[in-house]
């Protein structure tokens, strides 16, 4: 997902380009998968050159080489993997749900295009999980000379590497990490084939980082203060790429990837040993108020049940699932991803997408392109004057269609009273 933007004042600068910022909260997820054309596997650039000769819809342009996906996010090819991302989420109860719900979309949407473009090539292709990113944002009022992105990605990677490890890895991961943006921080991981171990990752890292905000200062200390524990040795490493750190095998004295995560085998700072599992529970208790809040209590029970042991982590296989290596041929959904409803700016962003013209305030207009993640440039219909309105203005001027006011709906409606 790329930056909101480069803090200047109450606005963000990319070059001469100018784009606001949420003034809200918010999340969104990526997810990276290598591409197998026939069993080799091939960079998306050499196979289909740009996002827009796979998807057959006609796609809104993004700044860079990225396209808006019809189903909602984000698609684009980079160094070699094929990227999908979701649009940015309203931090609030129900976010992990919608964000989770909507990253699934956009893999079953690229799923679908890629069987029609093996189809009409007469080939095969799939789609292996390589890594999943989960980018939450940074909100300015809460930074201070002891409390800036850089001083929480740090943090954050002493608090997040083993329970994220028992939520999203594999016995062939190799890395949890985490990095400061500009206006974000980034936790990544490998790519979880399970979405409701997906929604389990993204609501504990979303309460970890909501409750770390709220502390008065981001130093190591806070760990102590706050009943972390803390394995030794542990080493952080830099992150692969850009500014960050990761926690690797290297970084413990053995490989927790393969290590049996229900034995005694971790020593910590205050000289008990205890099982990676143990370590988990005890780093989500001052999480736990959080974590319920944003989501909900069924995910902190599933949270719970992973790290006792009760409910399946993918280091309970002895290797990694095979869904890994085809993703998106069939998805279990589960019945609460689908109960959320659709956020405010997944509303917008679904209308803006139809390229159906859009009544804001007393003019009608047509999208021109998405400007970042919250704005988006629109072209006035008759005088094609161009103009940017962000998603909030967009929520606030559009009109809000209710239940039961189309032609089809009071059709339905009127065939329901006869039929009483």
């Amino acid at each position: 997902m790329k930056d909101f933007g480069i803090e200047r004042g109450t606005r963000f600068f990319r070059g001469r380009v100018l784009v606001a910022t949420p003034p809200r909260a918010v999340i969104g997820l990526e997810a990276e998968f290598n591409l197998f054309v026939n069993g080799r596997r091939r960079r998306p650039e050499k196979v289909f050159g740009d996002p827009s000769r796979l998807v057959r819809r006609r796609m809104i342009p993004r700044s860079g080489k990225s396209f808006q996906s019809p189903a909602g996010g984000a698609i684009y090819f980079d160094t070699g993997v094929i990227e999908v991302a979701t649009p940015i989420v309203e931090l609030e109860p129900g976010c992990c749900y919608r964000a989770t719900r909507l990253l699934w979309e956009q893999i079953r949407y690229l799923r679908v295009e890629l069987d029609h473009w093996a189809k009409r090539n007469n080939c095969q292709c799939r789609l292996q999980g390589f890594s999943t990113h989960y980018n939450f944002s940074f909100p300015n009022a809460r930074k201070s000379q002891l409390r800036n992105a850089t001083k929480l990605a740090y943090l954050l990677a002493h608090i997040l590497p083993v329970p994220v490890l028992l939520l999203a890895a594999n016995r062939q991961s190799s890395a949890v990490g985490v990095r400061p943006r500009r206006t974000r921080v980034e936790v990544t991981a490998d790519f979880t084939p399970d979405p409701a171990l997906m929604l389990a990752t993204c609501a504990f890292v979303a309460g970890v980082v909501q409750t770390v905000l709220r502390w008065e200062d981001f130093g190591l200390r806070q760990l102590n203060r706050n009943g972390i524990p803390r394995i030794t040795p542990f080493r952080l490493r830099k992150h692969s790429s850009r500014r960050g750190w990761r926690a690797t095998a290297d970084s413990f004295g053995r490989n927790p990837f393969t290590a049996d995560i229900g034995a005694p085998l971790w020593k910590l700072r205050d000289d008990r040993i205890v099982s990676l599992r143990a370590i988990a529970t005890e780093i989500l208790t001052p999480f736990r108020r959080r974590i319920r809040q944003i989501s909900d209590s069924n995910t902190l029970e599933h949270i719970t049940a992973v790290f006792a042991g009760d409910a399946r982590s993918l280091l309970d296989f002895h290797k990694r699932p095979e869904s890994y290596d085809d993703v998106g041929r069939t998805i279990d959904w589960g019945r609460r991803m689908r109960r959320w409803s659709r956020s405010k700016y997944e509303t917008i962003i679904r209308r803006v997408l139809s390229h159906e013209p859009m009544r804001i305030g007393q003019k009608r207009y047509r999208v021109d392109r998405m400007n970042g993640w919250y704005q988006v440039d629109f072209r006035e219909v008759g005088t094609k004057r161009r103009r940017t309105f962000n998603l909030d203005e967009l929520v606030q001027m559009s009109p809000v269609k209710r239940p039961g006011t189309t032609a089809s709906n009071k059709r339905n409606a009127a065939k329901r009273r006869r039929a009483k």
